[in-house]
């Protein structure tokens, strides 16, 4: 998979970034930085092309995964994920995931499909990957979730259902709720560095 990886202090997670829709392996680069500046960055490209704009997974419609795709997917970047620990030498059970949109559902796909796939993540406006499935145990998974009352593309049931069934496994969620729509902003950002130095520093 086309990524980026920068090296870090080796005493701290792999900060993996994963775009939004029409988005590159550079755009989270400075999420990862206001998240934690001496971490190690694995940062991927989507393999999909939608209209040429890359994605992680296909899509049917606007907010309908192709689940068989979604599931071949996500089976890739977990691979992937376990090359790249052995080709950088990192920590393979020391990766925390910064998604957004797309992005954040590949990570939340990663949890449904794969036990201890990432030590944490933080989703910026996801959705539920699927439904009506036997999810792994999370034992203690910390998950941040951003979402936002007024955003068009993911409900604020979407990350409640979200937030439900991780628990439901075991993980750990906490839920940051804004009143803007669907863009990432930088007190959702704000946030984010607040939980992952609390659980993570």
């Amino acid at each position: 998979m086309k990524h980026i990886f920068q090296q870090g202090d080796k005493t701290k997670p792999v900060l993996l970034l994963l775009h939004g829709t029409g988005g590159t392996e550079q755009d989270l680069l400075p999420v990862a930085k206001l998240v934690d500046e001496h971490a190690s960055v694995l940062s991927v490209r989507g393999n999909v092309s939608e209209n040429g704009m890359p994605r992680f997974f296909r899509r049917l419609a606007e907010g309908v995964f192709d689940e068989e795709d979604l599931i071949f997917r996500t089976k890739e970047l977990h691979d992937f994920l376990d090359e790249a620990a052995s080709d950088y030498d990192f920590e393979r059970n020391n990766i925390i995931a910064i998604g957004y949109s797309n992005g954040a559902n590949i990570a939340g796909s990663l949890l449904f499909h794969y036990e201890n796939a990432l030590r944490g993540a933080i989703l910026h406006h996801p959705m539920v990957p699927r439904r009506g499935i036997a999810l792994p145990e999370l034992h203690d998974t910390q998950v941040f979730i951003s979402a936002g009352h007024n955003d068009p593309l993911c409900t604020e049931q979407e990350s409640i259902d979200l937030q439900a069934l991780l628990e439901q496994n075991g993980a750990k969620v906490d839920i940051h709720w804004e009143n803007n729509g669907h863009q990432l902003t930088r007190t959702e950002v704000d946030a984010a560095k607040s939980w992952y130095e609390k659980n993570f520093n």
